[in-house]
């Protein structure tokens, strides 16, 4: 048991308090509350405390003050529950204390992952040109209930899922490097993988087969021609000849267009 001797404002934060409380036999207690705490329980100078209304000062107080953490987390952009359990835990906040945060923010909407996993698949889709796998493990990895996850992707159509993965087609076209249709083809094929686009997606947009001409196949074959001939012009033939079929045939090219280029630079057997 103990009487409150005194209560000011601190220095630092206006909405905190000192409150000084005289215990009978033990030394005085000094501890600072938030201004809500304070009108909660009603708080004066004189009022007697017993140590369990201490115990459940100390508690709401705790609680305030992860509230207050939570809302500057998410005053840059929306957060999962996982989210911000994580970040309440990191600062130090007891998992009692983050089921009161995470009530209390549930209660105000300012988190529902319902919305958030929503958000985020159009956020995803559109501005980073993700496909589904990506996001669901991404959503997965922000603690959204599979349920949820599930629910949000559905609205990510096979046809958005197709015009997307065929706009990453085009602007890898566009930036083409000299290179076999093969080759191109297979590092569009793993950039929309690593993209999360599910394979029957990448088959359609593949299925045109790199749009590569015969002359287009031929010019890529002489810049990758060129580059392997500086490296194995000082072998004698017929080693030459074969660490260049086997160079070109790594690049994806074919067989017979790799002879041709050979014999056109006499070094035919």
């Amino acid at each position: 048991m103990g009487t409150i001797a005194d209560i000011v404002a601190t220095e630092q934060n206006a909405e905190r308090f000192w409150i000084v409380v005289h215990r009978d036999g033990a030394p005085s207690l000094r501890l600072t509350v938030d201004q809500d705490v304070l009108l909660q329980f009603r708080l004066k100078k004189g009022m007697e405390i017993s140590d369990d209304l201490l115990q459940h000062i100390v508690y709401a107080d705790e609680v305030k003050k992860a509230y207050q953490q939570a809302l500057y987390f998410l005053a840059h952009r929306m957060r999962s529950e996982h989210e911000v359990a994580a970040h309440l835990r990191k600062k130090g906040a007891p998992d009692s204390v983050i089921d009161e945060v995470l009530k209390k923010l549930r209660a105000e909407r300012y988190v529902d992952d319902e919305a958030f996993a929503a958000a985020y698949v159009r956020t995803q889709k559109k501005t980073a040109a993700k496909g589904p796998l990506l996001i669901g493990a991404e959503l997965e990895r922000l603690g959204v209930p599979d349920r949820l996850i599930e629910q949000s992707l559905a609205e990510y159509t096979l046809d958005e899922q197709r015009a997307i993965a065929r706009s990453l087609y085009e602007k890898a076209k566009k930036q083409r490097r000299a290179e076999s249709a093969r080759a191109f083809l297979e590092r569009v094929r793993q950039q929309l993988m690593r993209k999360g686009f599910p394979h029957e997606v990448i088959a359609a947009v593949l299925a045109g087969g790199g749009d590569h001409t015969e002359q287009e196949e031929r010019e890529a074959l002489r810049v990758q021609a060129e580059k392997a001939h500086r490296r194995y012009a000082h072998h004698q033939r017929p080693l030459y000849e074969q660490k260049m079929r086997q160079a070109l045939c790594r690049k994806g090219f074919a067989l017979d267009l790799i002879n041709e280029w050979l014999r056109m630079h006499g070094n035919d057997e």
